[in-house]
């Protein structure tokens, strides 16, 4: 199954915009608990809720040879009709970019992960190949520091665009397979508004709700398709740390399904 019919497979059958960011930081979690065992609760607690996770490469990268053990473990961990996204944010050229798409989508099976597009198509490409994969290419982060290189003034073959309407305009002429989607943060929220107006059909990853403070409200209205699709909107920190005490996997799903609710109300207001 291609990434784009899990992913929708998975919001219809959840009723679920929303995706949970396996951020699991060992210096956050309870104590007395393993990384995996941790992991495990979320997604027990989460699974019914959500249409798909993202773990965050670095937290597991930072934990050495277990680490990469624990995140290959969570990964199978997860049912296999719900999208797993690694968070990667990987970009490089030539066999560099090869290896690294062969050990986030055959090594750790990951569904999608996140690139960066600064270096070009071709050190895209190697992802973009494995056609029942899917990256997503950062567009308009959420972070602060995004403007310094995202919204600077460029000449394309388009005119005048911002750095990040370019990226979304060549993310469009290079989804050849429609198993390219962007991340644009929520914290954004005209950013989001322009780039789901140039890709209508692009799903589109969006960070920012929750501990960043983005509007969810616009959010929804602005970030999914038509049918009131293909926005997977992320929460981290705001639930997989909404309590710290033994609690945490019930406090956990309390925070996701008041989120995927939050989200389906904001869908009714629009119709969808």
């Amino acid at each position: 199954m291609k990434f784009i019919e899990k992913l929708v497979n998975a919001t219809r059958k959840n009723r679920s915009l929303l995706c949970v960011g396996l951020d699991s930081d060992p210096a956050q979690i309870p104590d007395g608990l393993s990384v995996i065992e941790f992991n495990k609760a979320i997604i027990d607690a989460t699974s019914d809720l959500v249409c798909a996770y993202k773990p965050n490469v670095a937290f597991y990268e930072a934990q050495g040879a277990d680490g990469f053990d624990t995140l290959k473990r969570t990964v199978e961990y997860i049912p296999d009709d719900i999208p797993v996204i690694a968070d990667a944010k990987r970009g490089d050229i030539g066999n560099t970019a090869k290896a690294y798409a062969r050990a986030l989508f055959t090594h750790f099976n990951f569904d999608a992960t996140t690139v960066s597009p600064y270096l070009g198509l071709d050190s895209l490409e190697p992802f973009i190949e494995y056609q029942d994969k899917a990256i997503f290419i950062l567009c308009r982060t959420s972070n602060a520091g995004a403007v310094d290189f995202q919204s600077l003034l460029c000449e394309s073959e388009n005119g005048s665009r911002l750095l990040f309407e370019v990226v979304a305009h060549k993310a469009g002429q290079w989804n050849i397979h429609g198993n390219i989607g962007l991340v644009v943060g929520a914290t954004y929220p005209e950013e989001l508004k322009l780039i789901r107006q140039m890709q209508p059909e692009m799903p589109l990853l969006i960070p920012g709700i929750g501990a960043q403070g983005g509007d969810l409200a616009l959010t929804v209205r602005y970030g999914v398709d038509a049918r009131g699709e293909k926005a997977v909107i992320n929460s981290s920190r705001q639930i997989i740390f909404a309590s710290k005490e033994k609690d945490f996997a019930e406090a956990a799903r309390q925070a996701a399904l008041a989120l995927r609710d939050g989200i389906n109300r904001q869908l009714a207001e629009l119709n969808m």
